[in-house]
Protein backbone atom coordinates (compact mmCIF):
# COMPACT_ATOMS: atom_id res chain seq x y z
CA UNK A 1 0.00 0.00 0.00
CA UNK A 2 2.85 2.39 0.80
CA UNK A 3 6.59 2.55 1.27
CA UNK A 4 7.11 4.74 4.36
CA UNK A 5 9.21 3.21 7.09
CA UNK A 6 9.51 6.04 9.59
CA UNK A 7 7.62 8.96 11.08
CA UNK A 8 8.92 11.47 8.54
CA UNK A 9 7.62 9.24 5.74
CA UNK A 10 4.26 8.90 7.46
CA UNK A 11 3.99 12.68 7.76
CA UNK A 12 4.55 12.93 4.00
CA UNK A 13 1.91 10.22 3.46
CA UNK A 14 -0.59 12.11 5.61
CA UNK A 15 0.11 15.42 3.95
CA UNK A 16 -0.29 14.00 0.44
CA UNK A 17 -3.78 12.83 1.39
CA UNK A 18 -4.93 16.03 3.06
CA UNK A 19 -4.79 14.40 6.51
CA UNK A 20 -2.21 16.73 8.07
CA UNK A 21 -2.21 20.36 9.16
CA UNK A 22 1.10 22.09 9.81
CA UNK A 23 0.70 24.53 12.68
CA UNK A 24 3.39 27.18 12.16
CA UNK A 25 2.27 29.59 14.88
CA UNK A 26 4.12 29.29 18.22
CA UNK A 27 2.32 27.08 20.73
CA UNK A 28 3.07 25.96 24.28
CA UNK A 29 3.70 22.35 25.30
CA UNK A 30 2.04 23.21 28.60
CA UNK A 31 -1.74 22.76 28.23
CA UNK A 32 -2.12 24.73 24.98
CA UNK A 33 -1.46 21.81 22.63
CA UNK A 34 -3.95 19.68 24.58
CA UNK A 35 -6.71 22.26 24.20
CA UNK A 36 -6.08 22.52 20.46
CA UNK A 37 -6.06 18.74 19.98
CA UNK A 38 -9.15 18.22 22.15
CA UNK A 39 -11.15 20.66 20.02
CA UNK A 40 -9.94 19.04 16.80
CA UNK A 41 -10.72 15.51 18.05
CA UNK A 42 -14.26 16.44 19.10
CA UNK A 43 -15.01 18.73 16.16
CA UNK A 44 -16.35 18.09 12.67
CA UNK A 45 -15.04 14.92 11.02
CA UNK A 46 -13.70 16.78 7.99
CA UNK A 47 -11.63 19.03 10.28
CA UNK A 48 -10.16 16.16 12.31
CA UNK A 49 -6.56 16.08 11.09
CA UNK A 50 -3.14 15.05 12.29
CA UNK A 51 -1.34 18.11 13.63
CA UNK A 52 2.35 18.91 13.23
CA UNK A 53 3.30 21.74 15.59
CA UNK A 54 6.43 23.20 14.03
CA UNK A 55 7.15 25.90 16.63
CA UNK A 56 6.76 24.58 20.16
CA UNK A 57 7.83 27.38 22.45
CA UNK A 58 11.27 26.74 23.94
CA UNK A 59 12.05 23.65 21.86
CA UNK A 60 13.68 22.84 18.53
CA UNK A 61 11.81 19.60 17.80
CA UNK A 62 8.35 19.63 16.22
CA UNK A 63 5.47 17.70 17.82
CA UNK A 64 3.25 15.32 15.83
CA UNK A 65 -0.09 14.51 17.45
CA UNK A 66 -3.46 12.98 16.48
CA UNK A 67 -1.76 10.94 13.75
CA UNK A 68 -3.98 7.93 14.63
CA UNK A 69 -7.09 10.04 15.17
CA UNK A 70 -9.38 8.65 12.44
CA UNK A 71 -10.14 5.32 10.78
CA UNK A 72 -8.30 6.47 7.64
CA UNK A 73 -5.16 7.55 9.46
CA UNK A 74 -5.12 4.54 11.76
CA UNK A 75 -5.42 2.17 8.80
CA UNK A 76 -2.72 4.01 6.89
CA UNK A 77 -0.40 3.87 9.89
CA UNK A 78 -0.73 0.08 9.89
CA UNK A 79 -0.15 -0.17 6.14
CA UNK A 80 -3.67 -1.24 5.17
CA UNK A 81 -6.41 0.47 3.15
CA UNK A 82 -9.07 0.04 5.85
CA UNK A 83 -9.14 -1.25 9.41
CA UNK A 84 -11.26 -4.25 8.46
CA UNK A 85 -8.31 -5.45 6.37
CA UNK A 86 -6.46 -6.16 9.61
CA UNK A 87 -9.04 -8.78 10.51
CA UNK A 88 -9.07 -10.32 7.03
CA UNK A 89 -5.29 -10.46 6.80
CA UNK A 90 -4.79 -12.11 10.16
CA UNK A 91 -7.68 -14.51 9.58
CA UNK A 92 -5.97 -15.63 6.37
CA UNK A 93 -2.64 -16.02 8.17
CA UNK A 94 -4.26 -18.12 10.89
CA UNK A 95 -6.13 -20.31 8.40
CA UNK A 96 -4.65 -23.82 8.83
CA UNK A 97 -5.18 -24.42 5.09
CA UNK A 98 -2.62 -21.72 4.24
CA UNK A 99 0.71 -23.51 3.54
CA UNK A 100 2.77 -21.81 6.24
CA UNK A 101 4.33 -24.97 7.58
CA UNK A 102 2.91 -24.74 11.09
CA UNK A 103 -0.19 -26.81 10.45
CA UNK A 104 -2.64 -27.48 13.22
CA UNK A 105 -0.71 -25.44 15.80
CA UNK A 106 -2.28 -22.33 14.31
CA UNK A 107 -5.54 -23.32 15.95
CA UNK A 108 -4.09 -22.95 19.40
CA UNK A 109 -4.35 -19.78 21.46
CA UNK A 110 -0.71 -19.05 20.63
CA UNK A 111 -1.49 -19.16 16.93
CA UNK A 112 -0.42 -15.56 16.44
CA UNK A 113 3.09 -16.29 17.72
CA UNK A 114 3.40 -19.32 15.43
CA UNK A 115 1.98 -17.36 12.52
CA UNK A 116 4.39 -14.45 12.95
CA UNK A 117 7.33 -16.85 13.08
CA UNK A 118 6.02 -18.61 9.99
CA UNK A 119 5.76 -15.30 8.15
CA UNK A 120 9.55 -14.94 8.42
CA UNK A 121 9.53 -11.35 9.71
CA UNK A 122 11.84 -11.64 12.69
CA UNK A 123 13.37 -8.28 13.64
CA UNK A 124 16.87 -8.00 12.20
CA UNK A 125 19.91 -6.32 13.70
CA UNK A 126 21.76 -3.58 11.82
CA UNK A 127 24.99 -1.73 12.64
CA UNK A 128 24.03 1.81 11.72
CA UNK A 129 20.83 3.66 12.46
CA UNK A 130 19.25 7.05 11.78
CA UNK A 131 18.20 7.18 15.43
CA UNK A 132 21.87 7.37 16.45
CA UNK A 133 22.85 10.33 14.27
CA UNK A 134 22.96 12.49 17.42
CA UNK A 135 24.22 10.86 20.61
CA UNK A 136 24.25 12.37 24.11
CA UNK A 137 25.94 10.24 26.77
CA UNK A 138 27.93 12.65 28.93
CA UNK A 139 25.05 15.01 29.68
CA UNK A 140 21.78 13.65 28.26
CA UNK A 141 18.85 15.90 29.10
CA UNK A 142 15.11 15.40 28.86
CA UNK A 143 14.79 19.18 28.90
CA UNK A 144 15.48 19.17 25.15
CA UNK A 145 12.29 17.19 24.44
CA UNK A 146 8.90 18.97 24.12
CA UNK A 147 7.22 16.72 26.68
CA UNK A 148 3.60 17.79 27.11
CA UNK A 149 1.81 18.88 30.24
CA UNK A 150 -1.67 17.77 29.19
CA UNK A 151 -4.17 18.80 31.87
CA UNK A 152 -4.17 21.48 34.59
CA UNK A 153 -3.82 19.13 37.59
CA UNK A 154 -1.32 16.71 36.02
CA UNK A 155 1.66 15.93 38.24
CA UNK A 156 4.01 17.24 35.58
CA UNK A 157 4.91 16.75 31.92
CA UNK A 158 4.23 13.22 30.58
CA UNK A 159 5.60 11.23 27.66
CA UNK A 160 2.36 9.79 26.27
CA UNK A 161 3.22 7.77 23.14
CA UNK A 162 6.31 5.71 24.03
CA UNK A 163 7.54 2.25 23.21
CA UNK A 164 9.04 1.04 26.51
CA UNK A 165 11.45 -1.82 25.80
CA UNK A 166 12.43 -4.30 28.53
CA UNK A 167 13.53 -7.93 28.66
CA UNK A 168 12.33 -10.77 30.86
CA UNK A 169 15.12 -11.16 33.45
CA UNK A 170 15.15 -14.95 33.12
CA UNK A 171 14.02 -15.85 29.60
CA UNK A 172 15.42 -12.76 27.89
CA UNK A 173 12.28 -12.26 25.79
CA UNK A 174 11.53 -8.69 24.75
CA UNK A 175 8.43 -6.76 25.71
CA UNK A 176 7.41 -3.45 24.19
CA UNK A 177 4.73 -1.63 26.16
CA UNK A 178 3.04 1.76 25.99
CA UNK A 179 3.31 3.09 29.55
CA UNK A 180 3.04 6.78 30.33
CA UNK A 181 6.17 8.38 31.76
CA UNK A 182 6.16 11.37 34.09
CA UNK A 183 9.13 13.71 33.86
CA UNK A 184 10.67 14.46 37.26
CA UNK A 185 13.82 16.28 36.14
CA UNK A 186 16.31 16.33 33.27
CA UNK A 187 17.51 12.77 33.99
CA UNK A 188 14.53 11.06 35.68
CA UNK A 189 11.16 9.66 34.62
CA UNK A 190 8.53 7.61 36.46
CA UNK A 191 7.23 4.48 34.71
CA UNK A 192 3.47 3.97 35.09
CA UNK A 193 3.04 0.33 34.20
CA UNK A 194 -0.17 -1.13 35.55
CA UNK A 195 -0.06 -4.39 37.46
CA UNK A 196 -1.65 -6.36 34.60
CA UNK A 197 1.05 -5.33 32.09
CA UNK A 198 4.02 -7.41 30.99
CA UNK A 199 6.54 -4.70 31.87
CA UNK A 200 5.34 -4.81 35.48
CA UNK A 201 5.73 -8.60 35.40
CA UNK A 202 9.34 -8.19 34.24
CA UNK A 203 9.91 -5.92 37.24
CA UNK A 204 8.35 -8.42 39.65
CA UNK A 205 10.56 -11.19 38.27
CA UNK A 206 13.67 -9.03 38.59
CA UNK A 207 12.82 -8.18 42.21
CA UNK A 208 12.30 -11.88 42.98
CA UNK A 209 15.78 -12.57 41.60
CA UNK A 210 17.24 -9.91 43.86
CA UNK A 211 17.96 -7.45 41.06
CA UNK A 212 17.86 -3.78 42.00
CA UNK A 213 17.96 -2.32 38.49
CA UNK A 214 16.55 -3.27 35.13
CA UNK A 215 17.76 -1.97 31.75
CA UNK A 216 15.12 -0.23 29.65
CA UNK A 217 14.80 1.94 26.58
CA UNK A 218 12.09 4.43 25.68
CA UNK A 219 11.57 4.60 21.93
CA UNK A 220 9.78 7.57 20.39
CA UNK A 221 8.59 7.69 16.80
CA UNK A 222 9.78 5.52 13.93
CA UNK A 223 7.41 3.44 11.85
CA UNK A 224 3.87 4.09 13.16
CA UNK A 225 3.27 0.33 13.10
CA UNK A 226 5.94 0.01 15.81
CA UNK A 227 4.35 2.79 17.83
CA UNK A 228 0.90 1.18 17.71
CA UNK A 229 2.25 -2.34 18.36
CA UNK A 230 3.46 -1.17 21.78
CA UNK A 231 -0.22 -0.74 22.75
CA UNK A 232 -1.34 -4.16 21.46
CA UNK A 233 -2.42 -6.64 24.19
CA UNK A 234 -0.26 -9.52 23.01
CA UNK A 235 0.31 -12.72 24.99
CA UNK A 236 3.39 -12.74 27.24
CA UNK A 237 6.68 -13.33 25.41
CA UNK A 238 5.19 -12.42 22.01
CA UNK A 239 7.49 -9.73 20.63
CA UNK A 240 5.57 -6.63 19.56
CA UNK A 241 8.21 -5.91 16.91
CA UNK A 242 7.33 -9.24 15.25
CA UNK A 243 3.78 -7.97 14.94
CA UNK A 244 4.98 -4.61 13.62
CA UNK A 245 7.09 -6.41 11.01
CA UNK A 246 4.07 -8.36 9.81
CA UNK A 247 1.99 -5.19 9.61
CA UNK A 248 4.64 -3.27 7.67
CA UNK A 249 5.50 -6.23 5.43
CA UNK A 250 9.18 -6.05 6.34
CA UNK A 251 11.25 -7.02 9.36
CA UNK A 252 11.86 -4.21 11.83
CA UNK A 253 15.56 -3.22 11.76
CA UNK A 254 17.02 -3.02 15.26
CA UNK A 255 20.23 -1.44 16.48
CA UNK A 256 22.01 -2.05 19.81
CA UNK A 257 21.64 0.70 22.39
CA UNK A 258 24.71 2.76 23.25
CA UNK A 259 24.60 2.21 27.04
CA UNK A 260 22.12 -0.62 27.66
CA UNK A 261 21.99 -4.30 26.58
CA UNK A 262 18.87 -3.81 24.47
CA UNK A 263 18.00 -3.43 20.80
CA UNK A 264 15.76 -0.64 19.54
CA UNK A 265 14.22 0.23 16.14
CA UNK A 266 16.87 1.79 13.91
CA UNK A 267 14.30 4.04 12.21
CA UNK A 268 13.01 5.58 15.43
CA UNK A 269 13.21 9.32 15.98
CA UNK A 270 14.39 9.40 19.59
CA UNK A 271 15.61 6.76 22.06
CA UNK A 272 16.01 7.43 25.78
CA UNK A 273 18.25 4.76 27.28
CA UNK A 274 18.40 4.08 30.98
CA UNK A 275 17.85 1.86 33.99
CA UNK A 276 14.74 1.39 36.07
CA UNK A 277 15.62 1.46 39.76
CA UNK A 278 13.21 -1.05 41.25
CA UNK A 279 13.94 0.21 44.78
CA UNK A 280 13.27 3.84 43.88
CA UNK A 281 9.48 3.97 44.04
CA UNK A 282 8.05 7.50 43.92
CA UNK A 283 4.62 9.15 43.84
CA UNK A 284 3.42 9.41 40.24
CA UNK A 285 0.45 11.46 39.02
CA UNK A 286 -2.19 12.77 39.02
CA UNK A 287 -2.80 12.34 35.28
CA UNK A 288 -5.85 13.17 33.16
CA UNK A 289 -6.39 9.73 31.68
CA UNK A 290 -8.43 8.06 28.92
CA UNK A 291 -11.25 7.49 31.39
CA UNK A 292 -11.84 11.25 31.30
CA UNK A 293 -10.89 11.53 34.97
CA UNK A 294 -7.62 12.16 36.77
CA UNK A 295 -6.02 8.98 38.01
CA UNK A 296 -4.76 9.35 41.60
CA UNK A 297 -1.20 9.49 42.83
CA UNK A 298 0.42 6.05 43.20
CA UNK A 299 4.00 4.89 43.60
CA UNK A 300 5.90 3.71 40.52
CA UNK A 301 9.60 3.09 39.81
CA UNK A 302 12.06 5.70 38.61
CA UNK A 303 13.82 5.51 35.24
CA UNK A 304 17.30 7.05 35.27
CA UNK A 305 18.58 8.26 31.90
CA UNK A 306 22.00 7.05 30.72
CA UNK A 307 21.86 8.28 27.11
CA UNK A 308 19.61 9.97 24.58
CA UNK A 309 20.04 9.35 20.86
CA UNK A 310 18.02 10.81 18.02
CA UNK A 311 17.79 11.68 14.36
CA UNK A 312 19.04 15.07 13.27
CA UNK A 313 15.55 15.82 11.93
CA UNK A 314 13.66 14.05 14.73
CA UNK A 315 9.92 14.47 15.25
CA UNK A 316 8.53 14.15 18.77
CA UNK A 317 5.32 12.02 18.76
CA UNK A 318 2.63 12.51 21.38
CA UNK A 319 -1.00 11.82 22.09
CA UNK A 320 -3.55 13.34 24.45
CA UNK A 321 -6.11 11.25 26.32
CA UNK A 322 -9.17 12.49 28.16
CA UNK A 323 -12.95 12.58 27.80
CA UNK A 324 -13.76 10.51 24.68
CA UNK A 325 -13.72 10.55 21.77
CA UNK A 326 -10.03 11.13 21.26
CA UNK A 327 -7.17 9.60 19.29
CA UNK A 328 -6.81 6.56 21.55
CA UNK A 329 -10.27 5.34 20.49
CA UNK A 330 -8.94 4.59 17.01
CA UNK A 331 -5.89 2.87 18.43
CA UNK A 332 -8.27 0.63 20.37
CA UNK A 333 -10.43 0.11 17.27
CA UNK A 334 -7.40 -1.24 15.40
CA UNK A 335 -6.79 -3.65 18.28
CA UNK A 336 -10.42 -4.71 18.20
CA UNK A 337 -10.34 -5.49 14.48
CA UNK A 338 -6.98 -7.25 14.46
CA UNK A 339 -7.70 -9.50 17.40
CA UNK A 340 -11.14 -10.75 16.32
CA UNK A 341 -9.67 -13.78 14.48
CA UNK A 342 -7.68 -14.70 17.60
CA UNK A 343 -10.81 -14.44 19.73
CA UNK A 344 -12.62 -16.67 17.24
CA UNK A 345 -9.90 -19.32 17.59
CA UNK A 346 -11.02 -19.73 21.18
CA UNK A 347 -14.71 -18.90 20.72
CA UNK A 348 -15.73 -19.77 17.14
CA UNK A 349 -19.35 -18.86 17.90
CA UNK A 350 -18.37 -15.17 18.15
CA UNK A 351 -19.46 -13.32 14.99
CA UNK A 352 -18.16 -9.88 15.92
CA UNK A 353 -17.48 -7.59 18.86
CA UNK A 354 -17.14 -3.87 19.50
CA UNK A 355 -15.85 -1.62 22.25
CA UNK A 356 -17.74 1.70 21.92
CA UNK A 357 -15.87 4.95 22.56
CA UNK A 358 -17.84 5.93 25.71
CA UNK A 359 -16.83 2.62 27.28
CA UNK A 360 -13.14 3.58 27.08
CA UNK A 361 -12.17 0.01 26.11
CA UNK A 362 -12.86 -1.84 29.37
CA UNK A 363 -16.27 -0.57 30.51
CA UNK A 364 -18.44 -2.06 27.73
CA UNK A 365 -18.02 -4.87 25.19
CA UNK A 366 -20.78 -5.69 22.71
CA UNK A 367 -20.64 -9.21 21.27
CA UNK A 368 -22.72 -10.93 18.58
CA UNK A 369 -22.81 -14.73 18.54
CA UNK A 370 -24.18 -17.62 16.54
CA UNK A 371 -26.42 -18.93 19.30
CA UNK A 372 -26.67 -22.73 19.20
CA UNK A 373 -28.00 -23.94 22.56
CA UNK A 374 -29.67 -22.73 25.77
CA UNK A 375 -27.36 -20.66 27.93
CA UNK A 376 -24.94 -20.07 25.07
CA UNK A 377 -24.73 -16.32 25.73
CA UNK A 378 -23.86 -16.92 29.37
CA UNK A 379 -21.13 -19.35 28.34
CA UNK A 380 -19.61 -16.67 26.09
CA UNK A 381 -19.74 -14.04 28.84
CA UNK A 382 -17.91 -16.33 31.28
CA UNK A 383 -15.36 -17.24 28.62
CA UNK A 384 -14.62 -13.61 27.73
CA UNK A 385 -14.01 -12.83 31.39
CA UNK A 386 -11.22 -15.42 31.23
CA UNK A 387 -9.40 -14.19 28.11
CA UNK A 388 -6.41 -11.84 28.34
CA UNK A 389 -7.36 -8.19 28.94
CA UNK A 390 -11.03 -8.90 28.19
CA UNK A 391 -10.94 -10.25 31.74
CA UNK A 392 -11.03 -6.59 32.83
CA UNK A 393 -14.30 -5.83 30.99
CA UNK A 394 -16.89 -4.46 33.40
CA UNK A 395 -19.93 -4.97 31.16
CA UNK A 396 -20.45 -7.54 28.39
CA UNK A 397 -23.65 -7.53 26.33
CA UNK A 398 -24.31 -10.49 24.01
CA UNK A 399 -26.72 -10.19 21.06
CA UNK A 400 -27.76 -12.44 18.17
CA UNK A 401 -25.58 -12.86 15.10
CA UNK A 402 -27.58 -10.52 12.82
CA UNK A 403 -27.20 -7.51 15.12
CA UNK A 404 -24.60 -4.96 14.01
CA UNK A 405 -22.59 -4.34 17.18
CA UNK A 406 -20.95 -1.33 15.51
CA UNK A 407 -24.33 0.39 15.15
CA UNK A 408 -25.03 1.90 18.61
CA UNK A 409 -28.73 2.40 17.86
CA UNK A 410 -29.27 -1.19 16.74
CA UNK A 411 -27.21 -2.65 19.57
CA UNK A 412 -29.04 -0.55 22.19
CA UNK A 413 -32.43 -1.49 20.71
CA UNK A 414 -31.61 -5.18 21.12
CA UNK A 415 -29.91 -4.81 24.49
CA UNK A 416 -32.86 -2.94 25.98
CA UNK A 417 -35.75 -4.72 24.27
CA UNK A 418 -34.60 -8.33 24.56
CA UNK A 419 -33.85 -8.36 28.28
CA UNK A 420 -35.91 -9.41 31.26
CA UNK A 421 -33.81 -7.79 33.95
CA UNK A 422 -34.87 -10.36 36.53
CA UNK A 423 -33.67 -13.24 34.37
CA UNK A 424 -31.04 -12.16 31.85
CA UNK A 425 -28.46 -10.34 33.96
CA UNK A 426 -25.37 -11.85 35.57
CA UNK A 427 -23.67 -9.95 38.40
CA UNK A 428 -20.18 -10.97 39.40
CA UNK A 429 -16.90 -9.72 40.80
CA UNK A 430 -13.41 -9.99 39.43
CA UNK A 431 -10.37 -8.12 38.14
CA UNK A 432 -10.91 -4.63 36.73
CA UNK A 433 -8.60 -2.11 35.11
CA UNK A 434 -6.18 -0.44 37.50
CA UNK A 435 -7.51 2.93 36.30
CA UNK A 436 -11.11 2.11 37.25
CA UNK A 437 -12.14 4.66 39.86
CA UNK A 438 -15.63 3.26 40.48
CA UNK A 439 -14.58 -0.05 42.03
CA UNK A 440 -14.53 -0.10 45.83
CA UNK A 441 -11.08 -1.66 45.85
CA UNK A 442 -8.15 -1.19 43.47
CA UNK A 443 -7.98 -3.76 40.65
CA UNK A 444 -11.05 -5.70 41.85
CA UNK A 445 -14.71 -4.84 41.37
CA UNK A 446 -18.19 -5.64 40.13
CA UNK A 447 -19.07 -6.85 36.63
CA UNK A 448 -22.29 -7.31 34.70
CA UNK A 449 -23.12 -9.67 31.87
CA UNK A 450 -26.30 -9.20 29.84
CA UNK A 451 -27.89 -11.88 27.65
CA UNK A 452 -29.71 -9.80 25.01
CA UNK A 453 -30.25 -12.69 22.59
CA UNK A 454 -33.67 -13.99 21.59
CA UNK A 455 -34.79 -16.33 24.37
CA UNK A 456 -35.73 -19.98 23.98
CA UNK A 457 -38.28 -22.00 26.00
CA UNK A 458 -35.37 -23.96 27.52
CA UNK A 459 -34.11 -20.67 28.93
CA UNK A 460 -37.32 -20.02 30.86
CA UNK A 461 -39.24 -18.07 28.19
CA UNK A 462 -42.36 -20.13 27.34
CA UNK A 463 -43.97 -17.40 25.23
CA UNK A 464 -43.30 -17.40 21.46
CA UNK A 465 -40.48 -15.01 20.57
CA UNK A 466 -41.76 -12.40 18.08
CA UNK A 467 -40.44 -11.93 14.57
CA UNK A 468 -38.56 -8.74 13.73
CA UNK A 469 -40.70 -6.45 11.56
CA UNK A 470 -38.86 -6.15 8.24
CA UNK A 471 -39.93 -5.10 4.76
CA UNK A 472 -39.96 -7.76 2.04
CA UNK A 473 -36.90 -7.77 -0.28
CA UNK A 474 -39.13 -7.22 -3.34
CA UNK A 475 -40.60 -3.97 -2.02
CA UNK A 476 -37.21 -2.75 -0.83
CA UNK A 477 -35.77 -3.25 -4.32
CA UNK A 478 -38.77 -1.66 -6.04
CA UNK A 479 -38.57 1.47 -3.90
CA UNK A 480 -34.81 1.71 -4.38
CA UNK A 481 -35.26 1.67 -8.15
CA UNK A 482 -37.95 4.39 -7.99
CA UNK A 483 -36.14 6.60 -5.48
CA UNK A 484 -34.89 9.15 -8.01
CA UNK A 485 -38.37 9.86 -9.37
CA UNK A 486 -39.70 10.45 -5.86
CA UNK A 487 -37.61 13.60 -5.53
CA UNK A 488 -36.40 12.78 -2.02
CA UNK A 489 -32.68 13.36 -2.53
CA UNK A 490 -29.94 10.73 -2.21
CA UNK A 491 -31.05 7.18 -1.45
CA UNK A 492 -30.60 6.52 2.29
CA UNK A 493 -28.76 3.38 3.27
Amino acid sequence: MDDFRDLKGFVAWLEARGELVRVRAPVSAELEITEIVDRVSKGAADADKALLFEQVTGYELPVLINMFGSARRMAGALHVAELEALRRNLAALLDPQVPRGVGATLRRARGLWDALHAAGLKPRRVKRAPVQEVIAVDAPSLDELPILTCWPHDGGPFITLPQVVTRHPQRGTRNVGMYRLQKVDARTLLVHWQRHKDGAEHARRAIALGQARMPAAIVLGGDPACIWAASAPLPPDVDEYWLAGWLRGAAVPLVPCITQPLDVPANADIVIEGEIDLRDQRPEGPFGDHTGYYTPVERFPAFHVTAITRRRDAIYPATVVGIPPMEDYWMGKATERLFLPLLQLILPEVVDYAMPAPGVFHNLVLVSIDKRYPGHARKVIHALWGIALLSLAKAIVVVDRWVDVHNPMEAAWQALGNVDWARDVMLDEGPVDQLDHASRRPLYGGKIGVDATAKWPEEGHPRPWPEVARMSPEIKERVAQRWAELGLGPLPR
